[in-house]
């Protein structure tokens, strides 16, 4: 049984008198093919609208529920509440990513929370990776946020991509991290922070050699030169070090409760993430891996969250005045040490 799609169901109480012959030619036509392709089309005005679905065939010339929405002069009178949805994509094509151009040089490709729907689907095929044959099904399903992210690069020439993913060791975040090279580790001065870090040390390693094995699985298959321009994720992975956030200061020292969970850190990155001998001279404030120390800039978080820009932005037009505005100074000098330091890490050169 073949079932047609609904906008081309013919509306047997309308005429084709009731469809602008004006918008159809002046405005659809030349909207929807190129100039030379209408210029050399010898077909009728009857033919054209039953090649666009408009009417029902040349036989009969009953306007379809496309046409009346289309170019109807009155589609009230026959489809009364009836809308039109359109669709508009940022390149070509259905799959392109859409970013966000966020400042000069500066895009986001923003997540959705409907992807946890997808979370479920990668886990299944993470299995799939090692099989014998049908590779390239499951390797494309794994790699899907790295080749996203390489397309959202090259529509903007990017040099550098930036991930912010949730605290979780999920099937999604797996996906996420085998498209990195790099990884910083944010950390909270207390106990969840340090459990969690002991988790993700051990898990990071565990990963990067599942996916060498993946990648070393499908270039000895044969589909490897089956599909000669198809790239896959190296799954670097490389840790360059955590930043403590979100703690509490006294006088520009953290207070002691706080304290006392940071300078448990460098002894569990050093053990979980580097698996490196432990030392317990190490102190945080003079840890090489400390990237750095996030103060804890209270009401400016939720200004700049009001006002959508980040804290070393925010004006007195925003509300960063007085002590506020000093805090503000303090911000743009600390994420610009921070942004050098990672960039020295990566071999980036500002």
């Amino acid at each position: 049984m073949v079932i047609s799609p609904f906008d081309i169901n013919p509306v047997p109480t309308a005429k084709i008198s009731d469809l602008s012959r004006t918008i159809f030619e002046n405005e659809f036509l030349p909207a929807s093919f190129a100039a030379d392709v209408l210029e050399t089309n010898n077909r009728s005005y009857e033919e054209r609208l039953a090649s666009c679905k408009m009417i029902s065939s040349v036989e009969n010339f009953n306007p379809t529920i496309l046409g009346l929405l289309s170019i109807g002069k009155s589609p009230q009178d026959f489809l009364p509440g009836a809308s039109i949805q359109f669709l508009r994509i940022a390149g070509t094509e259905l799959a392109d990513p859409i970013l966000q151009e966020i400042a000069t040089d500066l895009y986001l490709l923003p997540g959705d929370v409907g992807l946890s729907g997808y979370e479920d689907f990668l886990s299944s095929e993470w299995p799939s990776g090692l099989r014998d044959n049908n590779l390239y099904r499951p390797m494309r399903i794994l790699s899907s946020f790295w080749q996203i992210l390489q397309m959202a690069a090259q529509k903007i020439q990017a040099d550098i991509i930036l991930v912010d993913i949730g605290p979780n060791l999920g099937a999604i975040n797996r996906s996420v991290l085998i498209a990195t090279d790099y990884v910083a580790i944010p950390l909270g001065a207390d106990l969840f922070s340090l459990q969690g870090l002991k988790n993700l040390g051990p898990t990071l390693r565990r990963w990067k050699n599942q996916w060498q094995k993946r990648l070393d699985n499908f270039n000895d298959s044969n589909e490897k030169n089956s599909f000669p321009d198809f790239k896959l994720p190296h799954g670097k992975m490389q840790p360059i070090g955590y930043l403590c956030q979100q703690h509490g200061v006294r006088l520009d020292r953290p207070v002691k409760a706080y304290d006392k969970w940071i300078q448990r850190i460098p002894k569990v990155y050093r053990e979980y993430v580097l698996s490196e001998p432990v030392s317990d001279n190490v102190r945080q404030e003079n840890d090489p891996c400390c990237l750095a120390t996030i103060k804890h800039y209270r009401s400016l978080i939720s200004m700049a969250q009001e006002h959508r820009k980040p804290i070393f932005n925010l004006t007195s037009a925003d509300g960063a005045i007085g002590s506020h505005a000093n805090a503000v100074q303090d911000a743009k000098a600390d994420f610009n040490c921070l942004a050098r330091i990672i960039a020295a890490k990566t071999g980036i050169k500002l």
